[in-house]
């Protein structure tokens, strides 16, 4: 039974949009004092960029099962693997924000500057772009689907919207991915 009526589903993804980008811009913009968490050692806030490449990881995975699922018609397991991958997007968000907030500011590049600006910076732009795009995609998807039942959700915009938040979204963790590589392997 759905728990959420169909005509606030356009409501509630905007409201929801909108609060989750203006906490990430509040904590990424330093206006969410560090004071208002609990302090790690510098080995867990170190090794927050490792765990999240292998969240990254994990979650691509998980996007393709779900997407593979639905389309043979395994409605149980697309739910399952699409539900997970928004665990693993929020852990992924949550452990980078605490290490932002806690840090004080995101990790410099330590490459060459010609790297920086025609390389990482536009695969840091992208990437970060393009998850701020899936956030409305994915409250919208997930609300359309919380508020059908299997038979009439297929009649939504759900599949669609889905396939271009799923696309977006592994885009996305891919060049998270690229992003680590370079500012951590390849110039760390």
């Amino acid at each position: 039974m759905p728990s959420l009526p169909p005509e606030r589903v356009p409501i509630v993804t905007a409201i929801l949009s909108t609060l989750s980008v203006a906490f990430v811009f509040s904590a990424a913009g330093g206006y969410v004092p560090s004071s208002v968490l609990p302090g790690a050692p510098s080995a867990v806030l170190d090794a927050i960029p490792t765990v999240n490449v292998l969240v990254s990881a994990v979650a691509i995975a998980t996007i393709v099962t779900g997407w593979r699922a639905i389309r043979r018609g395994h409605v149980r397991s697309h739910r399952r693997a699409m539900l997970s991958a928004v665990g693993l997007f929020v852990t992924f968000l949550t452990l980078y924000l605490y290490r932002l907030i806690v840090t004080g500011g995101a990790a410099a590049f330590d490459g060459p500057a010609a790297v920086y600006r025609f390389v990482y910076l536009p695969i840091l732009i992208g990437h970060i772009g393009l998850a701020i795009v899936c956030i409305p995609l994915l409250y919208y998807t997930i609300g359309l689907a919380a508020s059908h039942d299997v038979a009439s959700l297929r009649e939504t915009a759900h599949a669609r919207v889905g396939r271009v938040a799923a696309a977006l979204w592994i885009t996305s963790f891919s060049l998270g991915i690229v992003v680590y590589l370079l500012g951590r392997v390849v110039f760390g």
